[in-house]
């Protein structure tokens, strides 16, 4: 995503970011996200009309879909760029900032084009539950799937 490019005699985000990447990750993330909501509307839970509150149609969802991922990933971009400024090479460990920074920039470029929506489903009536659900479930989900890739031979250390 730098195109080679330092800053400061630094990476600005190193090899591990790219184009490819971001654009396969916004588009795989909207269909897993579009996937979870047809696995609850069909599953075990009682239909929504409005999608679990991702809108009344698929349609309506794919907007919001791509917001979040493209947060998502930008969050990580963030997290990299950071990483580069402190000295640390690619895949160097970082608990906390390695764990929340999907979530922090999903939840920053959500407030910005989907504000209501954001502070609806997230922080009003309770919901912030389900914030608080992911702030305790993110660091093992974080592991697991870096074990995975591991695994797989999509990453070169397993955190």
């Amino acid at each position: 995503m730098d195109f080679g490019r330092s800053w400061r005699g630094k990476r600005i985000f190193g090899d591990g970011k790219t184009w490819r990447g971001f654009f396969f990750g916004i588009i795989f993330g909207t269909l897993v996200g579009l996937g979870e909501i047809t696995l609850m509307d069909v599953g075990a839970f009682r239909y929504s009309p409005t999608h679990w509150g991702f809108g009344p149609t698929y349609l309506d969802a794919v907007p919001l879909m791509v917001v979040l991922c493209a947060g998502a990933l930008l969050g990580d971009t963030a997290k990299s760029f950071i990483k580069r400024r402190l000295g640390m090479e690619r895949g160097h460990k970082v608990p906390g900032l390695d764990w929340y920074d999907f979530l922090i920039g999903a939840l920053i470029l959500s407030f910005i084009f989907y504000f209501n929506w954001t502070l609806d489903n997230l922080f009003l009536n309770y919901n912030w539950i389900g914030l608080i659900f992911l702030l305790i479930l993110i660091p093992p989900m974080h592991r697991l799937f870096n074990i995975i890739g591991y695994k797989m031979g999509k990453k070169n250390v397993p955190w």
